[in-house]
């Protein structure tokens, strides 16, 4: 595949602090130049910084790169500088194909105008030729919701409409390589989905995309490969899911697998001890991100010490707010006799289509049951995390439905019809 976008060793400083004025009075001049004088600082430096460092990646034709990181990491300076809207201090970038960006939304938008001269206004703004607005003009109103006001100055409309007219007009602009950055979340959900999903086709029909956002779920769902900005560097590229489980492993701390390699410090009593919890696919592979229409496991490895009463391994599901999707345990007769002493491995499977898209954790006990109670002897909490993410490919529990569905679960059932 051929490349579109090539960044080598981009760079950007800016200098802060204090900005001195480029016009005042001749008293304010002298007060500063007083004021300096007796504080000895005649020479004040400047300080710099670098919003992006020696950033280098490439764009492939038809490909969708994500760029993600935390807020201050350099992304919207890295757009900047690939829509030409500010230049490096270093590097350079080559571009091959007519660039369409979506940066901040309304922008070039006159309030006094109405819709459909905003259009034509702003489609010109993005480079579209008054042909091809024609062309697009019944679709972005259709796209936009607004036709019943689309000869309404845009001062009288509300932010909503505002943002979701100024989203159709880019969103149809048909260049090679579409730069986009964090705009999908505007308007209402149903037009928060249409989005995703316009976006989805942008990359379907072969064209070059990238998408910054801290959406993980839009990342996981759109692009093909991603690269990971922390304070304005590149730290990750590569595969989305593994640059973002990577991401949410150094931002919360949680992997999907922990061991305890000294008996003597790993979490238990005198009768359990844990040796170690993953989270696996269905090969048995330890994996930090999930395909949601595929079975996922919990596997606690743990060494019983001494006889004693039967022993039972537990574990608890929590979603990304910490709310608990539910309890699992193994009610298996295997454990209704004593357990001897040893070492044991046990999985509790999760079946596809049960969990809802996002990041979950996990908490694990093991227990022995003394009605209505459960006496916990070996607990490790929040001790595996991993991402379930859904493809979008309408196989799933929320079909052709690409927004996001609410609730801790959100399992695939068998449904009936009767025609009366």
């Amino acid at each position: 595949m051929t490349v579109v976008v090539a960044a080598e060793g981009l760079s950007k400083r800016y200098r802060i602090g204090q900005h001195k004025a480029a016009y005042g009075t001749l008293r304010d001049s002298v007060v500063h130049q007083v004021r300096r004088f007796r504080s000895g600082h005649l020479h004040e430096p400047a300080e710099e910084i670098w919003a992006i460092k020696d950033v280098s990646f490439e764009a492939r034709d038809g490909e969708v790169l994500g760029v993600i990181g935390p807020n201050g990491a350099g992304k919207s300076t890295l757009l900047k500088i690939l829509t030409r809207i500010t230049t490096p201090t270093a590097g350079r970038a080559e571009i091959r194909g007519r660039v369409g960006s979506l940066l901040e939304v309304g922008t070039g938008f006159h309030p006094e105008l109405t819709g459909r001269e905003n259009i034509y206004l702003n489609g010109s703004i993005l480079g579209m030729k008054r042909s091809e607005i024609s062309r697009n003009f019944d679709a972005i109103v259709d796209f936009s919701g607004v036709a019943k006001f689309i000869d309404t100055p845009v001062k009288r409309y509300s932010s909503g409409m505002f943002v979701r007219l100024a989203f159709s007009v880019a969103a149809h602009f048909e260049p090679e390589i579409m730069i986009v950055d964090e705009v999908l979340a505007v308007g209402d959900a149903d037009f928060q989905r249409r989005s995703m999903g316009r976006m989805e086709s942008i990359g379907d029909s072969g064209r070059t995309v990238i998408f910054v956002s801290h959406n993980l779920q839009g990342i996981l769902q759109l692009c093909d490969r991603a690269i990971l900005l922390e304070k304005g560097h590149v730290v990750r590229s590569g595969a989305t899911p593994d640059v973002v489980a990577y991401y949410e492993q150094q931002t919360i701390g949680m992997g999907p697998e922990v061991a305890w390699t000294d008996p003597a410090t790993a979490p238990g009593d005198e009768l359990v001890r844990l040796e170690s919890v993953r989270i696996v696919d269905e090969d048995g592979s330890s994996t930090s991100t999930a395909d949601v229409r595929r079975p996922l496991g919990i596997e606690i490895a743990f060494c019983v010490l001494a006889d004693g009463r039967p022993i039972v391994p537990k574990a608890r599901v929590l979603d990304q707010h910490g709310a608990i999707c539910f309890n699992v345990m193994d009610v298996s007769s295997r454990w209704h006799e004593p357990t001897p002493p040893g070492e044991y491995v046990a999985t509790a499977w999760i079946p596809p289509n049960l969990l809802n898209e996002g990041r979950i954790s996990v908490d694990v006990d093991v227990v022995t049951v003394a009605s209505p109670k459960l006496i916990p002897h070996a607990s490790a909490y929040q001790a595996v995390a991993c991402h379930v993410y859904d493809t979008g490919e309408g196989d799933s529990a929320r079909g052709l439905f690409s927004g996001q569905l609410r609730g801790a679960v959100r399992p695939l059932l068998d449904w009936t019809l009767e025609e009366r």
